[in-house]
Parts: structure tokens; sequence; C-alpha cells
């Protein structure tokens, strides 16, 4: 390692470099080709996208939309507020009977009965029930219109600018659009914000077995297999949602992980013969991800990166992390020569230091260009020492002592 510095005011401000790659070779990995109407497939830890065809065309998600319901309902367990389970009523509007949902994928809810939040999830994930996502919304919010207002605000919370909401089911609506890019940025804060509900995705068989008419019954026992076919034919599959409809086609929002690596990929307005043809599909592009590319993992979140000194703090110096990857994908034969990780702060840092508090950053150099900044963070926070210590401190730099 080497250090370089330089004077700013009192502050030393610091270059460490952390790391120095150099990979050699040649790339001739053509492009990948779909008919779908969309394509994307990102990089889990670098964020880097490897695929991108009209990612940034809103069109309708169909069930893919779900992931919104449940990103709001994940949040309403993570708080508190919900536990797997509490008991949700249905309403008249949930009823199987309701014309919305005869040719509609569903439970087979009737009004007035009490599913479990468990339930509802493995209904939403597996069975693609509509009937339970507008169960879920009116127990949250009172309505679905209500609910919708939910998901659009938990949607610019994520960064998702474009996508608009109509209603919790993904049933056709005018303001149900979401773009490729977007479904991926969903996918990847569901598998990062709530680690413990995210193995629910890959459950290939659910079999609702409170069933109340004998029509419901028959319908449970035909309805029980997973609609993401992926989860049978891809090793690493681990979800997320399927969708189709007549207009739209047919869409999924899909990841897996091999060997460490997590890519996620979207596809959407494809036209296939069901939902055995669109997991081939997406088998494709992931395969195509994993075998034409990687990735290089410096940092993940929590590792200490540097101990960085502390002034007039009770510790002498504070540990800096990082709250999201430090990674870059690249090629898989690529030329690439002078990548540089470097960690960039002030030294000192004066205290107090607040737990999670940014005090630099850690950046990926190509080149000399910059591709890529993650904000440095303190890991602990550091007290500020009383006001005789501070006096002594003084006096011992005066005295050139550290």
């Amino acid at each position: 390692m080497r250090y370089n510095c330089y004077y700013v005011g009192n502050m030393i401000k610091k270059f460490l470099i952390l790391s120095l790659l150099f990979i050699c070779g040649t790339t001739n990995a053509a492009p990948f080709q779909t008919n779908a109407k969309s394509a994307y497939l990102v990089d889990y830890d670098s964020g880097v996208e490897i695929v991108s065809k009209n990612a940034d065309t809103l069109m309708p998600p169909s069930s893919m939309l779900k992931l919104m319901t449940l990103a709001v309902l994940f949040d309403e367990i993570k708080s508190g507020k919900l536990n797997m389970d509490d008991l949700l009523t249905v309403s008249e509007n949930a009823d199987y009977k309701n014309p919305l949902w005869y040719p509609a994928s569903k439970m087979c809810l009737v009004t007035g009965q009490k599913i479990t939040v468990r339930d509802a999830i493995l209904g939403i994930i597996v069975l693609s029930a509509g009937d339970a996502s507008v169960t879920v919304a009116e127990h949250i919010s009172g309505s679905e219109s209500k609910f919708t207002e939910k998901m659009q605000n938990k949607a610019h919370k994520i960064g998702m600018v474009q996508s608009s909401f109509g209603n919790a089911s993904g049933l056709p609506h005018e303001n149900n659009l979401m773009t490729s890019r977007e479904l991926a940025m969903l996918a990847r804060h569901i598998i990062t914000e709530y680690p413990d509900i995210y193995p629910m995705f890959a459950t290939k068989r659910f079999e609702f077995e409170d069933t109340k008419t004998d029509w419901c019954n028959d319908w449970s026992r035909t309805h029980t297999m997973n609609y993401n076919k992926l989860l049978f034919s891809m090793d690493g599959a681990d979800g997320l949602k399927t969708g189709h409809t007549d207009n739209g086609g047919y869409g999924i929002v899909a990841s897996a992980k091999i060997g460490g690596r997590r890519l996620i990929g979207v596809i959407n307005g494809f036209r296939g013969k069901g939902h055995d043809a669109l997991a081939e599909e997406m088998k494709k592009l992931l395969n195509h991800g994993f075998k034409t590319t990687q990735t290089k993992v410096f940092y993940r979140p929590g590792d200490v990166v540097i101990n960085i000194p502390v002034w007039y703090g009770r510790y002498p110096s504070v540990e800096a992390t990082v709250n999201e990857s430090v990674a870059i994908t690249l090629p898989k034969d690529y030329s690439l020569k002078n990548v540089r990780v470097l960690a960039r702060y002030d030294e000192p840092i004066s205290a107090p230091i607040k737990q999670g508090q940014q005090i630099g950053e850690v950046v990926i150099e190509k080149n000399g260009d910059i591709v890529k900044r993650v904000p440095l963070v303190a890991k602990n926070k550091v007290r500020r020492i009383m006001f005789f210590g501070r006096i002594i401190k003084h006096i011992s730099v005066l005295l050139g002592e550290k």
C-alpha cells in the first residue's frame, strides 16, 4: 500500500490505495438477443448493467407489480406493525365471485374469511393471488386506492421515479406502468432490505388449505405450483415474480446466485409459449451474464475498510466501513489495466462522530477515471472528550506528543 497526501487547512487529505488490480485479455462476447420488448440484466453487488434493451421504457408490469405490494407489506412487518401470524379479513372486493377475479390468478378467497399474513405472502408469491393483494392493501390502508399512494411513496424513496400504480394486483390499469430498470431496482431493494423474508420467493409449491367452497377446493388442488418456472430449471435461481396479460405478453423479474455472485434480470413483453418458455428466456439472459462477465467485490457492507485517527475523541480512531458493496463488473476477458480502489478522507476527524456518519468515500478508478463512488461511514460512534481532556490534548501536541 502507498500513501499520498496534501494539506488542506489544518487537516490532511489522505488517499489510501486499498487495492490495485491488473487483468489482461480480449473479449469477443456477442450482445444478448431476445424477442422480448424489454430486457435488463444487472449485477447485484456492483450495480453495473450487463444487458439493457428498452430498459427505461414504461410498460404494463402485470403481476410483477405485486413486488411493490409485497415491499409495502414487508415494511409493515419489519417495523413490527404486522407479524406473520396476524389475521387479515377478506372483503367483497377480494371475493372470488367478484367478476374481476374470474380470469385472474387468485387464492380463491370469500367475504369474511380470515387469512394469515404468511399465507397472503405465499399466495401472492406462488399463486400470484390478486385477491390476496387486495386483502393486504385494504388491511394496511383501508382501501386499495389509498394503498397505491403508499406504493407510490415507497417507489420514490427507492429511487423509482418513473413507476406509477393504479392498483395492488397488477390487473390492467392505465396507471400501472413500470420500467425494467426500476423493476430490477425494486428486486434489489427486496433482496437487500428483507433478508429474513426473501427466501419465501424460492417457494416452489403452496397449497392453500383453508378453502370455503367446493369450487375453491378444486381450484386449490390444481393451482399449487409457482408460476416462476425458473425455480425448477436453473440452479441458483431463488426469486422473484412473473406476470402475464394478453396485451402485454409475459414478463419476469428473476434473480440467481451462483458461486457467491448474484445477478438480477428483467424481461417484459415476451411473446413466448407460456411460463416455461419465459423461464428459458430468463435462463439464457442470466447465463449470458454469468458466462461473459465477472465481478470483483472489494468490500461488502460492514467490512472495516480503514481506521481513521480521531481528534478530541474518547477513542484514538474510528472504524470506517461502507453501507453498500464496493465492486466492479467487467467482461470476462476484457483488458483492464490500472484499476485502483482508494479511500479518501480528512485526517484527523474531529469528535463527536455519529454511527453511520459519512467520513470520506471509497473510489474505484480505471485509468485515472472514477467509475464508482461509495460513501465511507463510521462503523461506531466516538464521543468527544471533556474540556480538561481537550486541554491536556493541546498540551501534548505542543510538546510534540501524539
